[in-house]
């Protein structure tokens, strides 16, 4: 919890073992943390340097730990005027590059990327800058950027950012493509399926895009900003996020169903279906049994008067139990 403040966690718990004891020396404080007298000792003295222990001068050999109250506030303080100073340095350069970037040339509009660390390490730059919106295409063929599986996904949800995901149907057939799209529906993401996407695509805050580039001798990607392209590349996404229809999976039983209607569980096996997977795969990622997968489905036959499950569809989108933007 003291990393920001820059201690480690062996300092920390040095800090937290002699603010409990009131004071102790070198061997004693040793077996409570279970680490060498040397280390020990070594800790004890990077705290002396923050200001946050010291040795006793009524008792030599003994140390003292500093009032937290008084020598962690200091040392917030301390941060706290750094990261002014980082904001400030920030807004500089940020307001620096806008003044430089008022007429860009052609040429700095699109950057060309090289290298799987160099595009991934975008990709990341791009979620955690992210502040309102990441939207992508995700294909089923591997790639640098697959548009799901980052630890910067998390983070970014975690402030609030929303994910708009389209995957190819393909995706739900990879071997670890269920698991990921589960994980990002239970970040609160909202993913839809459609049989095949364009391209690759990722645009960040309507201001960013990275297009990684098929066929190239290494894996390379194009990163468009403020321009046109970039206006036709989120046109594209919004394209295909209109067509496409929504995934939903894992929460079954949470939703109270409405009179006469589907229940949450009847919604998730309809989103599966309508996904592209067959009964057995439905009841295998839901964990129900095949025929209760097959009743179920009967059952939202009978309540949207459908004879077939192509009608089952339709009529679906037409009550409204799977929600779709409408044009």
């Amino acid at each position: 919890m003291l990393a920001v403040l820059g201690l480690d966690e062996t300092h920390e718990s040095a800090y937290r073992a002699l603010v409990s004891v009131g004071a102790a020396d070198v061997p004693d404080l040793a077996r409570r943390l279970t680490l060498g007298e040397h280390d020990t000792e070594l800790a004890l003295r990077r705290l002396e340097r923050h200001g946050l222990a010291a040795q006793s001068s009524a008792r030599p050999g003994r140390w003292v730990a500093a009032p937290p109250g008084v020598a962690l506030g200091a040392l917030l303080t301390q941060q706290r005027h750094e990261l002014e100073k980082a904001e400030l340095a920030a807004a500089l350069l940020a307001e620096e590059y806008r003044s430089a970037a008022a007429e860009p040339a052609v040429q700095d509009l699109v950057e060309v990327v090289i290298g799987a660390g160099a595009v991934a390490q975008r990709f990341l730059q791009m979620q955690l800058g992210a502040s309102d919106e990441v939207c992508a295409l995700v294909t089923g063929r591997p790639s640098v950027v697959s548009g799901m599986e980052n630890d910067a996904e998390e983070q970014a949800a975690g402030r609030g950012v929303r994910y708009r995901v389209v995957v190819e149907r393909s995706v739900l057939d990879l071997p670890d493509g269920m698991t990921e799209l589960s994980a990002a529906l239970g970040r609160g993401e909202e993913v839809r399926v459609v049989d095949r996407v364009p391209t690759k695509l990722v645009v960040a805050d309507g201001s960013l895009a990275l297009v990684p580039l098929a066929h190239a001798a290494e894996p390379a990607a194009l990163v468009v900003h403020a321009s046109g392209l970039l206006q036709l590349l989120s046109g594209l996404f919004e394209s295909v996020w209109r067509d496409a229809l929504p995934l939903r999976f894992g929460a079954a039983g949470v939703t109270e169903r409405e009179p006469d209607g589907p229940d949450a569980t009847d919604l998730e096996v309809l989103s599966l279906l309508l996904a592209g997977l067959t009964d057995v795969s439905v009841a295998k990622q839901l964990d129900l049994g095949l025929r209760t997968v097959q009743r179920r489905v009967k059952r939202l036959m009978e309540l949207a008067g459908a004879t077939t499950r192509l009608q089952l569809g339709w009529h679906a989108y037409e009550r409204g139990w799977v929600t779709r933007d409408r044009p």
